[in-house]
């Protein structure tokens, strides 16, 4: 079985890219991490992926300013050195330019803490509670031009309880993702392997 290089994109603790570097771990799972990859240096992700014995780097974002291209053509260089097949983001908080989704198109997947197409972008649990939804959840797609916007590959779900508040539903729903994520990515490299 050919397993996919695979590059992770974080901007924090990297709770959902230690799911996938746990998963991959596996000798048959479908990707092979070759990189950590965080616009923020102080990425507490970058060391838990050294940890794991998977290569880190930040390239910082703020040096460049609203230059949002040349940003990714820097990100897109380590991308390509690693050999990079298929991208997850995994908590990375950048919006990312047409043209950087355009080159990765149907090689990029991403997470994101609703059931989409309900609550794209920021607050997802306050909207959710603040419409008086029964169940929240994390949605795993492909990544498009349009934020939270891709095809989606896989949800889970789980009960709104009485009582949750957005920082209670995002603790219960962490778990939930970590199960959801590395299920979803290895749908994702059955596409991209049957696709070369």
């Amino acid at each position: 079985m050919k397993r996919l290089k695979l590059a992770i994109l974080i901007s924090g603790r990297g709770s959902n890219m230690e799911a996938l570097l746990k998963a991959a771990a596996a000798p048959d799972y479908p990707a092979k991490p070759v990189l950590v990859l965080s616009n923020r240096p102080d990425a507490a992700g970058l060391e838990t992926a050294l940890e794991a014995g998977v290569p880190a780097l930040a390239i910082d974002h703020k040096p460049y300013g609203k230059d949002r291209e040349a940003f990714e053509r820097a990100m897109d260089a380590a991308l390509s050195e690693a050999g990079t097949e298929i991208i997850a983001l995994a908590g990375f908080m950048r919006v990312l330019t047409p043209r950087f989704v355009e080159k990765w198109q149907g090689r990029m997947i991403n997470i994101h803490p609703s059931l989409l197409p309900k609550y794209k972008g920021l607050d997802t649990h306050q909207r959710a509670l603040d419409a008086g939804d029964a169940e929240a959840g994390a949605t795993v797609h492909w990544v498009s031009p349009g934020v939270d916007d891709g095809e989606i590959i896989q949800q889970a779900s789980l009960p709104i309880l009485p009582g949750d508040t957005p920082d209670s539903l995002a603790a219960r729903l962490l778990p939930v993702e970590h199960r959801l994520y590395p299920e979803a990515l290895a749908k994702a490299c059955a596409v991209v392997s049957a696709r070369t």
